[in-house]
């Protein structure tokens, strides 16, 4: 087994060391979710943590890991006797993104309950993250119904498995903890509500912080063991530090003055619900006890309310998490010192409680991985006339543009998919292992063979041919490839604005149908892909906002692009279907022929049946009507500006096979 890199050996990140501290000292803060760039050790810091916790006691043989002094009494292995037990190193147990439900709760063994009437139960991942770390490496591209269900036996700890009537409750408490790439794409704001704090990390741009991550990354590659060695005397004082808080924590006292900066703070910051008071409150205090104080000072509620708060205030579905300090500090303030009502020692032991542990070796500033320097936006093609990027206008709600036809691709919200949720449409053969059973099909099926095959009592005869698998219709998420004219006919400053709040609305509509978004721009003599297929709506709202216009309008070029980075889409996800936008005026210029060849270039697309939009952008009082038949060379839809609206004439898109019928 490998010598993972000790926790009090990353370099700097103090909030995340110290996030994920709290949680270990109290569980019921809610656990963590960190958000930062590629390569800067957040799975470093995460994995280093488990080595920290104290030792877990469990009741011999218990695949569920009870605890032997107070046993779980619906323990499915239960039950036990209270007693001794034996001890184990806590868990981490890590949820792979393309787990299944049955991976992750649990599986029935359908056939013997239907058949023996016995619960078969073989437990998930739940029940072996029991009284330990469940840790979520890019929990961002988790599907959503894997989410809910993660965060559901989080809130309650407990998880629940229910098939056709039979049912099995077991335990399930742990340190929830989510690392995501935010470029990768966002959580739901309902889901980020349900961490119980979020932190953000970033590489150093210090050179001597930079080199001492470098240095210290390559002693522990040279030598694990000898390296962990070196670190077990800093090791051991923090898993002290963490029982001794632990111990300490139903001591610690809440006063109301701490309580008023809390339910102040969370109003001034328009938090939803209560979820973020009770979270502060449980920070609080574990950040008191984790400074060895029985009282909770103001410190440790602004701490509180820097890590449990960004997440959760209101904003703008592109604006990234963050907490305004200086609002922070005046609202602390307003509201008073807490320890004027509660009298603490302000001189007590611990001092503050806003820091993590600084044992070790000198050199302590960043992770033990870092990234290289964030990529800039994307150039941009020349061409003359190019103009400054025009802002975009407030966007609106936008019509629905859906993908014909029924998919099988990821769990999403836009077109008409084959999922493992939703509404069952029938019943077919299982596949491989059974997950969603349909009792009137299965029971169709076996009773003909009812007295072939003995059967004698009240019980029903099936065997595994008879069994049958529901299918079940509901929503998927598509690839929204944006194709943009960025030419010198579209940069009239008051036109481009209006283009780019459309697409910004559509961005905005896409972010919350969980799509992935491309963006390809064409302008002056060539096309360029502005951003790759990616989950992060955000950053394609950015690279559009920095979009500059000018120049010729090479239109078959960007459909050309377009094409080719739909082929290379296809071979990565070929289950997630295209939606393809096309925003121009129509027209096309600059080469040889260039109409002609724009009409092969649309043709493609048509040929492959991939579904398409014009949002046709032609203004004045004359039109040319270039847009509509670039639609119908597309096989797809011409629409403008104003239909896009929600509020506008419906039926945007119609189905590809139909048109071309």
């Amino acid at each position: 087994m490998s010598t993972p890199f000790p926790f009090t050996a990353v370099v700097g990140q103090d909030d995340l060391r110290l996030a994920l501290l709290l949680n270990a000292v109290s569980p019921a803060v809610g656990g963590v979710l960190v958000r930062g760039e590629k390569g800067t050790a957040k799975s470093t810091a995460v994995r280093a943590l488990s080595a920290l916790l104290p030792e877990v006691a469990v009741v011999p043989g218990c695949r569920f890991s009870c605890d032997p002094a107070a046993p779980d009494p619906s323990c499915p292995d239960g039950p036990h006797e209270a007693g001794a037990g034996v001890s184990r190193p806590a868990r981490m147990v890590e949820l792979p993104v393309g787990a299944s439900e049955d991976r992750l709760v649990g599986a029935l063994d359908i056939e013997r309950a239907l058949a023996e009437g016995v619960k078969a139960f073989e437990p998930g991942l739940l029940a072996d993250a029991h009284r330990g770390i469940l840790y979520v490496d890019e929990v961002n591209l988790l599907h959503d119904h894997l989410v809910d269900l993660l965060l559901d036996a989080a809130a309650m700890g407990a998880s629940y498995v229910e098939r056709e009537g039979v049912s099995v409750r077991h335990a399930a408490r742990f340190l929830l903890v989510g690392t995501m790439n935010p470029e990768e794409g966002e959580l739901r704001p309902q889901l980020l509500d349900r961490f119980g704090l979020t932190v953000e990390v970033a590489a150093s741009r210090e050179p001597d912080q930079r080199v001492e991550v470098v240095r210290r990354r390559l002693a522990h590659d040279d030598d694990p063991a000898g390296f962990a060695a070196r670190w077990a005397e800093e090791e051991a004082a923090v898993r002290a530090r963490i029982v001794a808080a632990r111990e300490l924590l139903p001591s610690v006292r809440l006063g109301d003055g701490a309580l008023r900066q809390i339910a102040a703070t969370c109003a001034a910051f328009e938090v939803d619900g209560m979820r973020a008071d009770i979270v502060m409150a449980r920070t609080a205090t574990a950040l008191a006890a984790w400074a060895g104080r029985t009282d909770v000072l103001a410190e440790d509620v602004r701490q509180a309310a820097l890590l449990a708060l960004p997440h959760r205030r209101r904003r703008n579905p592109f604006d990234a998490p963050g907490l305004d300090e200086d609002k922070l500090d005046e609202t602390l303030e307003q509201f008073g010192d807490p320890g004027e009502d509660d009298d603490p020692d302000p001189d007590g032991p611990g001092g503050g409680g806003g820091r993590p542990p600084q044992d070790g070796p000198a050199g302590d500033g960043d992770t033990p991985a870092q990234a290289e320097p964030g990529e800039g936006g994307p150039s941009q093609t020349s061409g003359a006339g190019e103009q400054a990027p025009a802002r975009a206008s407030e966007p609106f709600r936008a019509k629905v543009l859906t993908v014909p036809g029924l998919g099988d691709g990821a769990a999403g919200r836009r077109s008409r998919a084959r999922t493992p949720h939703g509404r069952t449409t029938g019943a077919r053969r299982p596949q491989g292992a059974l997950t969603k059973l349909h009792l009137a099909a299965t029971v169709q099926a076996a009773a003909p063979h009812q007295r072939a095959r003995g059967r004698s009592g009240p019980g029903l005869v099936v065997r595994r041919d008879d069994l049958r698998q529901a299918t079940r219709e509901g929503r998927e998420g598509n690839l929204v490839l944006f194709v943009v004219d960025a030419s010198g006919s579209m940069a009239a400053r008051q036109r481009m604005s209006a283009v780019k709040g459309a697409v910004l609305s559509l961005l905005l509509d896409a972010y919350q149908r969980r799509d992935k978004v491309g963006l390809v721009t064409f302008r002056g003599s060539a096309a360029e892909v502005a951003l790759p297929p990616t989950s992060s709506v955000d950053a394609a709202a950015a690279r559009l906002e920095s979009l500059p216009t000018g120049g010729r309008t090479p239109l078959a070029a960007g459909l050309l692009k377009a094409h080719d980075v739909l082929r290379v889409e296809r071979l990565r996800d070929p289950a997630r279907r295209a939606l393809v936008v096309v925003v121009t005026d129509g027209r096309a210029t600059g080469g040889p022929e260039p109409v002609a060849l724009a009409g092969r270039a649309a043709r493609l697309f048509a040929a492959e049946g991939i579904a398409s939009v014009v949002v046709d952008c032609e203004s004045g009082p004359v039109r040319l009507g270039l847009a509509g038949r670039l639609a119908g060379e597309l096989g797809g839809t011409a629409v403008t500006l104003d239909e896009l609206r929600a509020d506008s004439i419906a039926g945007l898109v119609k189905d590809v096979q139909r048109r071309a019928a």
